[in-house]
């Protein structure tokens, strides 16, 4: 009886571990300001670049995401694009563009 206790204990130790690992927590909004914050060099603070690179701030979330995704696939020609994006989850990417998306132009 001892065994069965400690075995079912294990089981829902590893059911709880495995929910856990399945269901990532939302990053926060600081994190996701902190991943878009090494798109400044380029792109300008809050997504709004200078003159001869591309604005983010106020574009469409899901070009944005399509983009990043043909970067980090190789799919759409880049000199560093697409090693940056490589750097990032997908739902990294869907973050960061989100955050762009929500930005002032």
């Amino acid at each position: 009886m001892k065994y069965i206790v400690m075995l079912l204990g294990c089981l829902s130790v590893s059911v709880a571990s495995t929910n856990a690992l399945a269901q990532p927590a939302a990053p926060s909004a600081l994190q996701v300001r902190s991943w878009a914050a090494g798109c400044a060099n380029c792109h300008g603070t809050n997504g709004v670049a200078q003159a001869g690179h591309v604005s983010l701030a106020g574009q469409n979330a899901d070009l944005m995401l399509k983009n990043l995704l043909d970067f980090k696939e190789g799919r759409r020609p880049a000199t560093l694009m697409h090693q940056l994006a490589k750097g990032y989850s997908d739902a990294e990417l869907k973050a960061i563009a989100t955050y762009f998306a929500a930005q002032k132009n």
